[in-house]
């Protein structure tokens, strides 16, 4: 049974930084680009970052950029998502995914495998 397990998330002020974990079990994890999404109250599941399978590229939505970083260590069957600068705007579920596509994707259904989220709250 393939499980993905987020957490780090919580409570910050803006301007401040959360590191995100997603712990991965019941799938060979270095076979899976790895995802981040976001959804936040009454909005859409958005994307936010995704990572191949090697760790070697990776892909952000615009409204990230320069701010978060993700990473993976395939070894821990661990992906990572570092959030700086955070703005009110990411108040958000975030959600780790896992995709058999050999490529980077922001779409929701190229991912397989969902985690139940971890609650990120940035306050003013």
């Amino acid at each position: 049974q393939v499980q993905l397990v987020e957490s780090g998330g919580g409570l910050v002020q803006a301007g401040g930084s959360l590191r995100l974990s997603c712990a991965g079990s019941g799938l060979t994890f270095s076979g899976y680009t790895m995802g981040w999404f976001r959804q936040a109250p009454g909005k859409e599941r958005e994307f936010v970052a995704s990572i191949i399978r090697s760790g070697d590229n990776t892909y952000f939505t615009d409204s990230v950029k320069g701010r978060f970083s993700i990473a993976r260590d395939n070894a821990k069957n661990t992906v990572y998502l570092q959030m700086n600068r955070l703005k009110l705007e990411d108040t958000a579920v975030y959600y780790c995914a896992a995709s058999t596509l050999w490529a980077l994707s922001g779409a929701s259904d190229h991912y397989n495998y969902w985690g139940q989220g971890t609650q990120v709250t940035v306050s003013s």
